[in-house]
């Protein structure tokens, strides 16, 4: 009898402890939460492009300037500040989108700056990922304008695209992200040229009777 009472006081706690591990052993595991992205370079704010205020002079902007003649399509051709003179940047314009751009227009109007232009190169498989985090950024504090509030709030806060799709050609030649912020009006436009394995990404600023 008492023979038998061991080997059950000794069976129990076996028993007991093999029921936590199965237990243990069949809970599932809880990975972790991805790392936050990092956050995104200082060149990305569209604001790095105001060398100088609108309604600066040619004799106020800090760099040296050369005039250009500018050449606009139809489709890109209106402007609230009419035909304005345009000077590019002789040497390296502001660092914008972690880049330096290949083209830094100001335009002035009745002598007075009222439209800034930039240009920047990007990596096809990086670009649908560079303007949408841009254009998050931009929207952030902004609103859109009339020409984009009747599309809704997707339409202005810019295309949702994956890395390296193939719908991301599909938008060249559009305005891929537009607003307005403190009187400034922001647009940008997705261009790619045959045979060119970058897109290039155009940003204009316009001064606006928009505020927010």
């Amino acid at each position: 009898m008492n023979y038998a009472l061991l080997h059950v006081r000794w069976a129990v706690p076996a028993v007991t402890a093999i029921m936590l591990a199965a237990c243990a052993a069949s809970k599932p595991q809880i990975a972790p939460p991805p790392p936050p992205p990092p956050p995104l370079d200082a060149s990305y704010d569209w604001h790095v492009l105001l060398i100088a205020p609108f309604g600066s002079v040619l004799k106020d902007i800090p760099l040296a300037v050369h005039e250009v003649l500018v050449f606009r399509d139809e489709a890109h051709s209106e402007s609230p500040a009419g035909d304005p003179e345009c000077y590019a940047v002789s040497g390296t314009g502001p660092r914008f989108l972690a880049r330096s751009p290949s083209s830094y227009l100001l335009c002035f109007n009745r002598g007075k700056l009222s439209r800034i232009e930039a240009t920047v190169r990007l990596p096809e498989k990086e670009s649908a990922r560079v303007v949408a985090d841009a254009c998050a950024l931009w929207t952030k504090n902004a609103h859109a304008p009339n020409t984009a509030a009747s599309a809704g709030p997707e339409r202005a806060q810019g295309p949702e695209v994956p890395e390296g799709s193939e719908d991301s050609k599909g938008l060249e030649g559009s305005a891929a992200c537009e607003g307005a912020d403190g009187g400034i009006a922001f647009a940008a436009h997705i261009e790619r040229e045959p045979n060119e394995e970058d897109t290039q990404l155009t940003v204009r600023l316009d001064a606006s009777e928009l505020t927010p």
